[in-house]
């Protein structure tokens, strides 16, 4: 049998903290597993090309938010090699025209204007504020350990993955072309890129299994790592995905 290397991609300003908890649940699962780093890309296809050309052999994929969209955008490049695709608090459409891409821009903007005025850690914690359940929000170790990771980027960092997701493609022919199961983990209280989003893309695929992860919001894999991690668990025991679209 070939050897299957588990990618785990990371969102925006997000790093290896993203999914240390979810790895240490899965144990000798993500024992050789990859989290990437996207340097200073600033377009999501320009990511998928990073991670493919620097991880060989097949690949099980799962990404969180921006990431997912990164790991759409590598099973649309390369279907011989993308065996296992996991979508989490994540997206498929692109950046809207009118109105609603302007107020999508100018939100994306003011978070930049604070990192470049205020520093990283300072957008982080106004960041952080929508991004996790209720609950968590007076988590301080949680909170911290969120900030902590923004905090390893620079505005320079942010301002281009802020680019690359304002020009992101429309997933939606990609989606509709898997022929396999997709996995979509999405926490119940996620404010950014809601369950029903997840059901839209559900809709779109010809074949998914949607995991609902309840107390999380947008950071799940981060709020209930043990939750998540059973979640993929059962999508790394799922037969591979076809080489081919349909």
């Amino acid at each position: 049998m070939k050897h299957t290397t588990l990618v785990l991609v990371p969102g925006l300003m997000c790093d290896h903290a993203v999914w240390s908890g979810v790895m240490a649940q899965l144990g000798s699962k993500a024992a050789s597993a990859v989290v990437p780093d996207h340097g200073l890309c600033d377009d999501i296809e320009g990511m998928a090309q990073q991670i493919l050309a620097s991880v060989p052999g097949d690949l099980a994929v799962a990404g969180h938010s921006m990431g997912g969209r990164v790991a759409i955008e590598m099973r649309r490049l390369a279907p011989n090699r993308v065996r296992h695709l996991a979508l989490l608090d994540t997206g498929y459409q692109a950046c809207p025209a009118g109105a609603q891409g302007q107020a999508e821009a100018a939100k994306r903007q003011a978070l930049l204007d604070v990192a470049v005025s205020q520093g990283v850690e300072a957008m982080a914690r106004t960041w952080a504020q929508g991004m996790v359940h209720p609950s968590r929000l007076t988590d301080g170790a949680l909170i911290d350990v969120i900030v902590a990771m923004f905090a390893r980027r620079t505005p320079v960092h942010f301002a281009n993955q802020i680019r690359a997701l304002l020009t992101r493609p429309d997933a939606s022919p990609t989606l509709q072309g898997i022929a396999g199961t997709v996995h979509l983990i999405c926490g119940a209280q996620d404010s950014w890129s809601p369950v029903a989003q997840h059901r839209a893309m559900a809709n779109l695929l010809p074949l998914s299994v949607l995991s609902v992860i309840e107390s999380a919001g947008h950071m799940a894999p981060m709020e209930q790592p043990e939750a998540v991690a059973l979640a993929l668990a059962k999508w790394l025991a799922s037969p591979p995905l076809a080489t081919e679209s349909l």
